[in-house]
């Protein structure tokens, strides 16, 4: 998968995320982040990248959010993988 289209997948997932009540919260609380920085780091490969680390950590959370926008189970690990960290294996 090209960089361009991870980061369309990525922030689609964004915009999934954004507007999870239940998830959001966990995703803020989890990153130290907040609103400002999820707004800014739309731009970031890095932080979408980021993201999908966290929305691929559990089962239902990519099978929610592939369901919602009629993705392939695979397509947001595959999206991970093209853009910034995502060939990097990390063992913990």
């Amino acid at each position: 998968m090209r960089q361009d289209k991870a980061e369309t997948i990525a922030l689609k997932a964004l915009g999934w995320l954004a507007t999870n009540d239940e998830l959001l919260p966990v995703f803020l609380g989890s990153t130290g982040s907040d609103i400002e920085k999820l707004r800014d780091g739309a731009g970031d490969p890095a932080f979408l990248g980021g993201l999908l680390d966290f929305i691929c950590m559990d089962d239902q959370w990519v099978i929610e959010f592939c369901d919602t926008e009629g993705l392939a189970y695979d397509t947001p690990m595959r999206a991970r993988a093209a853009l910034p960290g995502g060939g990097e294996m990390h063992w913990t």
